[in-house]
């Protein structure tokens, strides 16, 4: 199985003698925003999410090389996902100086296309995003899996436009 190498370049072999997977936890998922205060007032205000200080502010050499963009400096914060105690995953909201064009996102784009929440009531969730300044991609929708389980969902947008979906389990 081929796998892409760095920045989608080259090829790489998968090496099919690897006796266990690498240890390795999930600690973040990174959302670059235009404006990083205002996208994670909205993630506390909405979800709930705390901040884990400090806030971030990095510049320099070592920043450039690690993220191959020169001349940026990158700030933020990192936001805990409810649900989890002090050493559960973070939602990293940052923005560079230097920031690239980009498209809306789209739910059937190849990559990362959303984060979910697991909310108790879809639809009022769906209002407290619209009125915090998100946005509706599609309708409260009940979809039942081959189990018999139910989940009702829905994709929103946050104020940048990153896909949020909302869930309910019943």
């Amino acid at each position: 199985m081929a796998a892409l190498g760095r920045h989608g370049e080259g090829q790489t072999e998968r090496r099919t003698d690897t006796p266990m997977p690498i240890q390795a936890r999930y600690v973040h998922t990174n959302l670059i925003a235009r404006d990083w205060e205002r996208l994670a007032a909205f993630y506390r205000n909405v979800f709930g999410c705390q901040p884990v200080p400090p806030e971030r502010h990095y510049r320099g050499l070592d920043l450039e090389r690690g993220t191959g963009v020169q001349g940026s400096e990158l700030h933020g914060i990192h936001l805990r996902l409810p649900g989890y105690d002090k050493d559960g995953p973070t939602l990293e909201i940052y923005t560079y100086t230097i920031l690239q064009e980009w498209s809306l996102p789209t739910v059937n784009r190849p990559g990362l296309a959303h984060i979910a929440f697991s909310v108790d009531d879809v639809r009022e969730a769906r209002k407290a995003i619209l009125i915090e300044g998100g946005g509706s991609v599609g309708d409260v929708v009940t979809l039942q899996i081959a189990t018999g389980a139910k989940v009702t969902w829905c994709y929103m947008r946050d104020p940048e436009g990153n896909i949020i979906e909302l869930q309910s389990w019943g």
